[in-house]
């Protein structure tokens, strides 16, 4: 099997820089060995105006055979057979693939000391590879490549003997693509594309092949198209590895969308374990169940969920279990407060009580405490926790146990990665919505998005949301003056300008609203969370004509 990638240039820019670019010689023929093969790299022409670098891969299909790779399924009288005679030393194939990572891989990573400026600038490329498995023919080739920037996607059936027309076509095509593109996205683009047109793999998928999937697919694959089928395809259809590596360029798609950092975007996990928050919240360190920091989270400091039972700030106690008398006095010792955070949790639990709301949206769900506590209560009979932190929804994963849960209780959860910014389909018909100490995450010229998405595209009955008072600060004896209570506030709300906000959205969509404290009501400065109750008036429910952006 064999490609080529064929340049053109002036004496001024001569084509022969593609030598440099692929850390290959034009005026040597150089050999690679290969896990499956050998590879060879040689230049059939080389001028300054036309310069071509062919790859060829010489498959040991012995080799092949003898790493238990390329087995017959078993029980066809040929299998033994097929495992010798197939297309592999043939056909372009993750064979290919690897061969181009192991022979070109500076190219691959656009790393050129020599020519640097070229390394990052577009070439009028054509690339051409004779052979090429296309498991949905030509159609889903120029599917798959079109999207990419090439001017030329040809994809040329190759009859299956041209002796015999009337046989008609193979599954096999030629493919010629053309166009100006960076040498290093062309690579990468066929590097992942190679195997998923083949589909199929030649090596087990391991969890690591979500890394090199992203990767390589980095600028182009969080857009494409055909993101999943590519994705699916790539990882050979194990889910698992499928769903993280969606999830994951969602992300990427997400902070494109925003302009903003991937990791500033998935920062919604922090650095201590769940009873520290709690703890921190009620030393002051942050009315919202945080820790105050001033550096936001690192990738590798994950925590890992708490048990509920090994919270003491989580373990609820049952109001009819008397706490037990002290032995030396005989007196009862005085009941634990419950700290803001659970104050919070059980002021939203009775407010969708009241609401008689069934079907439940948690907006920002974090890791999952809210959503746990209403799967507590049979009245609730589906709970969807939405956030737009991978991090995040999978701790909540794990807080819920949902790998462990029953089929009944499974089917009442759901967790979905997504931007609360954009309109989003999924939504949609759910009786209740809650936004829990989120809104103060966002920036203010983000919130009209936010309002749009939630009160004018997914239109539940009844919105709850709760923020913190900044009129309650001072009472916080750790909290600095003029501190917000989390690093990541954008901002922080009196009770006048929370009100102001929570009348204008209900204005503007058809709700009503109502004000519920939660926590102490101070008489000077209110209570540490304010809470806003929207209801939707069944008379004018008709939605607004204002848009906002889809996800």
């Amino acid at each position: 099997m064999f490609l080529t990638i064929s340049t053109t240039g002036t004496q001024e820019r001569p084509a022969t820089d593609l030598g440099f670019l692929l850390h290959k010689h034009p005026e040597k023929a150089q050999t690679f060995s290969t896990a499956h093969g050998t590879a060879h790299v040689l230049y059939p022409e080389a001028t300054a105006e036309r310069c071509t670098a062919a790859l060829l891969l010489e498959v040991d299909a012995v080799a092949l055979v003898r790493r238990g790779k390329g087995k017959g399924r078993g029980g066809a009288p040929d299998a033994a057979l097929a495992q010798y005679v197939n297309d592999r030393p043939y056909a372009a194939s993750s064979l290919l693939a690897v061969a181009l990572s192991t022979v070109f891989k500076s190219a691959l990573r656009g790393d050129c000391r020599a020519l640097p400026e070229r390394a990052a600038s577009p070439l009028p490329l054509r690339i051409e590879v004779p052979a090429v498995p296309a498991r949905g023919g030509a159609e889903l080739v120029r599917g798959l490549f079109g999207p990419l920037g090439w001017t030329t996607v040809e994809a040329r059936p190759v009859a299956l003997d041209v002796t015999f027309p009337q046989w008609g076509e193979s599954r096999y095509v030629q493919l010629v693509l053309e166009g100006e593109m960076r040498l290093a996205d062309a690579l990468r683009q066929l590097y992942v594309l190679l195997p998923v047109l083949d589909d199929a793999k030649h090596y087990w998928v391991a969890p690591d092949e979500v890394d090199k999937l992203l990767r390589a697919g980095e600028g182009w694959l969080a857009e494409h198209p055909e993101q999943k089928l590519i994705t699916s395809r790539y990882l050979s259809r194990r889910w698992g590895l499928t769903r993280r590596a969606m999830e994951r360029l969602e992300l990427v798609r997400l902070a494109e969308a925003d302009d903003i950092d991937v990791e500033a975007l998935d920062n919604a996990v922090l650095e201590t374990p769940d009873e520290e928050w709690e703890a921190g919240e009620a030393r002051g360190d942050g009315a919202d169940g945080t820790v105050q920091r001033d550096t936001a989270p690192t990738p590798d400091a994950i925590p890992e969920a708490v048990p509920e039972a090994e919270s003491e700030s989580e373990a609820a106690t049952p109001p009819e279990a008397a706490p037990a008398p002290d032995s030396a006095t005989g007196a009862a010792p005085a009941q634990k407060e419950a700290s803001l955070a659970d104050q919070r949790r059980e002021a939203i639990l009775t407010t969708l009580r009241a609401a008689g709301a069934s079907t439940v949206l948690d907006l920002g769900c974090g890791q999952g405490q809210l959503v746990q506590a209403l799967l507590k209560d049979v009245r609730f009979t589906h709970v969807t926790g939405v956030d737009v932190s991978v991090r995040a929804l999978t701790i909540a994963a794990r807080r819920l146990k949902l790998d462990r849960l029953g089929e009944r209780q499974a089917a009442r959860v759901t967790l979905t990665q997504g931007s609360l910014t954009y309109t989003d389909k999924r939504l949609k018909g759910y009786d209740a919505a809650v936004l829990a100490e989120v809104v103060e995450h966002l920036d203010l010229p983000r919130l009209p998005a936010l309002e749009y998405a939630v009160f004018g595209s997914a239109r539940p009955s009844t919105v709850v949301v709760t923020t913190p008072n900044v009129e309650y600060n001072v009472r916080w004896e750790t909290l600095p003056a003029g501190h917000v209570r989390h690093s990541d506030h954008r901002f922080e709300w009196t009770r006048a300008e929370f009100r102001a906000w929570a009348g204008e959205v209900a204005g503007r969509h058809g709700y009503t609203v109502a004000y519920v404290p939660v926590g102490p009501d101070d008489p000077e400065v209110g209570p540490p969370t304010q809470m806003a109750v929207f209801t939707l008036r069944t008379s004018t429910d008709t939605p607004t004509t204002e848009k906002g952006p889809t996800a």
